[in-house]
């Protein structure tokens, strides 16, 4: 395990103090948090939009969607617990 130095500015350190207080970890604990959840965030936005990409890039190649009204009834059927048929796409290509 390496170690890392960061500076906080009186401020900050005491608001972290406090946090770490009140959620009953010790302030280096507090902050090895917050660095981890900071680190999925970022991790799942990056996959998120990698994600968004490829399907983007697939709409484009394919020109193929399917309708607002079609997947939002999937959905709604999704949520009832149910097993719907997916809708048929539409295609859009030029």
């Amino acid at each position: 395990m390496t170690t890392t130095t960061i500076r906080l500015d009186d401020g900050l350190k005491a608001r972290v103090a406090a946090a770490a207080a009140r959620t009953g970890k010790t302030a280096h604990a507090f902050i090895l948090d917050a660095i981890a959840q900071t680190l999925e965030h970022t991790e799942a936005e990056a996959e998120f939009h990698r994600l968004a990409d490829a399907r983007w890039a697939e709409i484009l190649a394919t020109g193929e969607t399917v309708a607002w009204d079609g997947a939002k009834e999937w959905l709604e059927s999704r949520l009832r617990g149910e097993t719907p048929v997916k809708p048929p796409p539409r295609n859009h290509a030029r």
